[in-house]
């Protein structure tokens, strides 16, 4: 039988941890008063920590942040801008040996 993996919105994750830091209570505390799991707390705050962009935590379900996805689209057009640039070399390389 498998689990049933809750998930929590953004703002729950960011109150949370707003809960812990603003207050006297520790993670353990925090995370038993919400009902969440042990070490999800930690967790959600490691992440928020190690994001650049504090806006771009906690995207969501397999979404990506706006900067990840800008890098993946800049990432696609430079693919087919080699591409392209590849074909134009094949071009040049067949009508220069045609016109000697």
């Amino acid at each position: 039988m498998t689990a049933i993996r809750k998930k929590y919105s953004k703002e729950f994750k960011l109150e949370a941890i707003r809960m812990y830091e603003n207050g006297d209570r520790t993670i353990t505390e925090v995370e038993q008063a919400l009902g969440i799991t042990a070490g999800l707390l930690w967790k959600w705050k490691e992440n928020l920590k190690n994001q650049p962009q504090k806006e771009e935590a906690f995207p969501g379900n397999g979404r990506l942040t706006d900067t990840e996805a800008r890098i993946r689209q800049l990432e696609r057009e430079n693919a087919l801008l080699k591409e392209d640039k590849e074909i134009l070399k094949k071009v040049l390389t067949m009508y220069s040996k045609d016109g000697r």
